[in-house]
């Protein structure tokens, strides 16, 4: 199967957020062979993963070099991605540096459809969460300016709605 084929069936999988999650689709189907890629500048599927210590009660946001702002892990797929969920794991591991994260069971979190930079228009975003293993360290990537723990309550004094929605996403689903 295609990483294609598993984001399309992800998404008829994926229950809420119906009319994005309709939206999604139909960009699918009407790009084929690009509609995951970056080259689709029409906007391509992205996926990432909301890193998340519940005994902790934290998450670990990654202040991103370009946009400058604090986000959950994740990005761009790859063509060696299987999945969409491999994606997301692929990315939050290599962006946190840490080993050992899990996603959380029963598919993507939310979705999130957000303007970007030119060339492209948008991205559509599959969020997922990833559990971090105990005594998780973490360490920068160079997609990184920083990397830090928050603690829920803290989220929302220093990252966007989106982030804000996708902790609060995360948190009813544990």
């Amino acid at each position: 199967m295609s990483l294609y084929d598993d984001a399309v069936l992800v998404l008829k999988g994926y229950e809420d957020q119906e009319d994005l999650r309709q939206y999604y689709l139909d960009h699918l189907a009407a790009h084929p062979d690009d509609g995951m890629w970056k080259a689709c500048t029409d906007g391509h599927v992205t996926a990432s993963a909301l890193v998340i210590d519940p005994s902790r009660g934290r998450v670990l946001l990654t202040l991103h070099k370009k946009l400058r702002m604090w986000l959950q892990m994740g990005g761009h797929c790859e063509p060696g991605d299987p999945t969409l969920a491999a994606a997301a794991l692929r990315e939050a591991t290599e962006e946190s540096g840490v080993p050992g994260l899990t996603l959380l069971t029963g598919g993507p979190v939310r979705l999130d459809r957000h303007p970007i930079p030119g060339p492209c228009t948008q991205h559509l975003d599959v969020q997922y969460a990833a559990l971090a293993p105990s005594g998780a360290t973490e360490a920068i990537s160079d997609e990184s300016l920083d990397l830090r723990w928050f603690a829920y309550d803290e989220v929302a004094d220093v990252a966007d709605t989106s982030v804000v929605r996708l902790v609060e996403a995360t948190r009813a689903k544990l």
